[in-house]
């Protein structure tokens, strides 16, 4: 059937394409590339009259977490993993080591996970100490010893070099710390350094390490108009603006855009920053007309959206 959807003229026992090549595909469209495919779905669907264009401009905009392909941010895993990727871009630049710690390394990740699960943390702290003074003396030699081959080596071989080691600097500074420096976020993943921790309330899964992602629907017929990311945990109310400027930009050649925005509590107190948009929530009951309390029942639909969203795309 999918194949069929897709335009095949053949069935074929294999998948139409790998899954690596969608991500491919995202990474050539950019930003833009991807809004002005959204911007296309919302054209055609006014186009063939599936929905009305002043449906447009009643919104349901809420916030979720997108998570990361990361494991769990342990300072001993991160600190683990910054000994072997420094160990591999040593080797790639052609920089010989005294000594990887590769046998002692892997001890001692072990070592923490047992003591943790055991509950000796005065021990694991000794241990995850002597994993920072590994990872520091190799990112010190690589450092000294850099200087004499970046010369023969390539540029992007020198950029990834240059990365990890400010990466594995920043690992063995914030593993020593009780408490992050004002305006210095930590760093959760290697491989991704732009995941935030989030916290959302919820009792199962207190902390989040993703992007937090903004969605705005329709209010009745569960259009998405708008998906915007925001890098840094900022706070819900201040993605309303940004977040309805996206979708008044996508709408635009349909001569609509959001003119009401409903809304939960995280989105309290910008009224002032949104003037040419009426924020309903639950928090201005005694203010709403009785179209708006109506209006408001349909505020939960984006979120199994959301969930949709997240599972099938």
């Amino acid at each position: 059937t999918w194949q069929f959807f897709s335009g095949q003229a053949y069935f074929e026992h294999r998948r139409p394409c790998d899954a690596s090549t969608l991500v491919k595909f995202g990474q050539l469209l950019g930003d833009e590339g991807v809004e002005e495919l959204l911007a296309q779905t919302v054209n055609v669907a006014v186009a063939l009259k599936l929905i009305e264009p002043q449906e447009l401009q009643r919104v349901l905009v809420d916030s979720t977490v997108q998570h990361k392909a990361i494991a769990h941010p342990t300072d001993s895993k991160l600190l683990e993993t910054a000994r072997v990727k420094l160990v591999e871009v040593a080797k790639q630049a052609g920089i010989e080591l005294k000594q990887t710690y590769a046998k002692e390394g892997q001890a001692l990740g072990r070592k923490a996970g047992r003591y943790a699960h055991a509950k000796q943390w005065r021990r694991m702290k000794h241990t995850i100490k002597r994993q920072r003074t590994i990872v520091g003396r190799l990112q010190r030699e690589v450092q000294r010893k850099a200087a004499a081959t970046l010369n023969a080596v390539s540029s992007a071989v020198q950029q990834a070099l240059q990365s990890m080691l400010e990466r594995a600097a920043q690992i063995v500074e914030q593993s020593g710390q009780k408490k992050t420096k004002d305006g210095k976020p930590k760093l959760y993943s290697l491989h991704a350094p732009e995941v935030s921790c989030i916290n959302k309330g919820k009792s199962r899964q207190p902390y989040e390490f993703g992007v937090k992602v903004g969605i705005a629907s329709t209010a009745q017929h569960n259009l998405i108009v708008g998906a915007k990311a925001f890098h840094g945990n900022p706070y819900d109310g201040h993605t309303l603006a940004p977040q309805l400027e996206q979708a008044a930009i996508l709408m635009q050649d349909t001569g609509s855009k959001p003119s009401t925005a409903v809304v939960d509590l995280g989105y309290r107190g910008v009224d002032a920053d949104n003037p040419n948009v009426r924020i309903v929530h639950r928090g201005k009951s005694k203010r709403l007309t009785q179209a708006e309390r109506e209006l408001l029942k349909r505020r939960q639909a984006i979120e199994p959206i959301i969930g949709h969203l997240k599972a099938d795309h």
